[in-house]
């Protein structure tokens, strides 16, 4: 009767068993502390991927800045104003010295075609959702594209160190060169923002079996995002250095490398003349604080 009684009570004690255990779970979550509770390397790239993505799709902001761009041929110094109809731009130094009175006049032509030809800002407008598309697409395989693991912290940042990741079917071209590199991503630790991503190919990618391109292994990139503003993160450096062939005949030599400063606000109500005539008589140049030679 003993061991009946017994077995008649196991499942009120087992039920009082698991609510105990759950108990205990539930203050375990509380209680313990935080390092018990980490997040994988994985989940905090998803988790910095959707607050880029976010505040991407939030960010109406407007700016007018300086931009240095340097590829093999040249280098170019050129300031720059975002306005909610288009971008403006106007070049001051061409391979280190300023633009010749023909080399002014070609750049004050481009400008102005800008604010008066719709069908170039429709260009401009279309080959910008262009590249905002092809950013967020590649973002987005970053968590999945790449094995991922936690190399360090230190100074209010997290760096995780990544590796191709062999399961990873890269859907298009743009990406099997993207999936093929390894490197590390330096993460804001308190905003949990992208900092630094940067990446060396450590595998030939062949396009066809070479016939249309192949790109050889050592190619590198680094991109820096840095907070111009408070909770405001733009890219203000971009450096490429690939090499390869593509279509059999034709060479690639990416090297490049581009460097934005000096962001001051602008104004959504600034138009596309007003920002093209503060270009032109040099209230841009003083606003960003650059002396032109």
């Amino acid at each position: 009767m003993q061991s009946l009684n017994h077995f008649r009570s196991l499942p009120h004690v087992v039920a009082k068993s698991w609510w105990r255990m759950g108990l205990l779970a539930f203050l375990l979550r509380i209680f313990l502390p935080a390092q018990a509770q980490q997040t994988s390397p994985q989940q905090l790239v998803q988790q910095v991927i959707h607050n880029e993505l976010t505040a991407d799709q939030n960010d109406h902001s407007l700016w007018m800045y300086r931009d240095f761009d340097k590829v093999p041929s040249k280098s170019t110094v050129t300031l720059v104003v975002q306005t909610a109809q288009g971008t403006v731009s106007k070049t001051i130094e061409l391979n280190g010295h300023p633009l010749t009175p023909q080399q002014r006049a070609q750049d004050e032509a481009k400008m102005q075609s800008v604010v008066s030809d719709p069908a170039v800002r429709a260009k401009q407008h279309k080959n910008s959702a262009h590249d905002d598309q092809q950013s967020t697409a590649l973002l987005k395989m970053l968590p999945y594209a790449f094995l991922w693991t936690e190399t360090g912290q230190s100074n209010g940042e997290i760096t995780l160190h990544f590796l191709p990741n062999p399961a990873f079917q890269p859907p298009n071209y743009a990406s099997r060169v993207f999936a093929a590199m390894a490197g590390e991503m330096i993460v804001d630790e308190k905003q949990k923002r992208l900092k630094v991503l940067s990446g060396k190919l450590i595998q030939p990618v062949e396009f066809a079996w070479g016939l249309f391109g192949k790109l050889n292994p050592g190619g590198t990139f680094r991109v820096v995002r840095s907070e111009i503003a408070p909770g405001e993160w733009q890219i203000t450096e971009t450096h490429v250095h690939i090499q390869g062939h593509m279509l059999i005949f034709k060479s690639i030599n990416e090297q490049q490398d581009d460097v934005t400063s000096d962001y001051k606000p602008v104004s959504p109500a600034l138009t596309l003349e007003r920002a093209a005539k503060m270009l032109t008589d040099g209230t841009v140049a003083k606003e960003l604080g650059i002396l032109q030679k």
